[in-house]
């Protein structure tokens, strides 16, 4: 484990951020290239950590998983043009392939897993009534209750990128706002005025660690731009 953090928190970066597709957007019977080729500007995933979303089109390190994809066959659909992903011999190469594709000069580590993720009560049902009860999408709703999907195939990520960059710094900007000398409990705590001071430096100087020439959507800063 400790190994797996270093792998993702190097260069003094100590923070993550949590990606995740739930369900993986996969149609019955369709293969792994021919769900991520619909993908080619995007990644088929949504933050998970508590900030707003921006389009990340580069990061430093990230592990991500696949479950409940990987049995599909690996061929394409008919009538459905071929793209590189469709050349690779195996999923675990199609994912490689894609992500560095995305993500180029990253550290990336890709796993597949064939079970999926269980979605059998008690998880909560809050699922569309286009799924199946396998977790795959279609074009209309089954006559069945969402409350039938049994299972989904899932895409999750920790992800080292420029994006927690905005979020480091904004929550530092938060608690440089108020004036904690007026507020008598948060010093009967404990806590000294230098001490907090000196939390916020490092707070800074870590938010520092995600900064690139480029902005989280790829777009060069305006301060940089002008």
């Amino acid at each position: 484990m400790m190994h797996f953090a270093d792998s993702l928190t190097f260069s003094g970066r100590k923070v993550v951020a949590a990606w995740a597709a739930l369900p993986f957007p996969a149609l019955p019977g369709s293969s792994l290239p021919d769900v991520l080729s619909a993908y080619q500007q995007d990644v088929p995933w949504k933050l998970l950590s508590s900030w707003r979303e921006q389009k990340v089109s580069c990061c430093f390190a990230q592990s991500v998983v696949l479950r409940g994809i990987c049995q599909e066959k690996a061929t394409s659909c008919p009538g459905q043009p071929r793209s590189p992903l469709h050349s690779c011999e195996s999923p675990e190469q199609v994912l490689q392939q894609f992500f560095h594709t995305q993500f180029p000069g990253a550290f990336s580590t890709t796993h597949l897993l064939q079970q999926p993720c269980d979605t059998r009560p008690p998880f909560p049902q809050f699922f569309s009534p286009v799924l199946t009860r396998r977790g795959f999408l279609l074009d209309k709703a089954q006559g069945f209750s969402s409350a039938g999907v049994e299972s989904i195939p899932v895409l999750a990520a920790l992800q080292s990128s420029p994006v927690l960059h905005s979020l480091l710094s904004g929550l530092c900007q938060q608690l440089q706002v108020p004036n904690v000398r007026r507020w008598s409990s948060f010093f009967t705590a404990g806590v000294e005025q230098d001490d907090f001071q000196e939390a916020l430096e490092e707070l800074k100087t870590l938010s520092q660690c995600y900064e690139t020439g480029f902005g989280a959507d790829g777009s060069e800063d305006e301060e940089d731009s002008d």
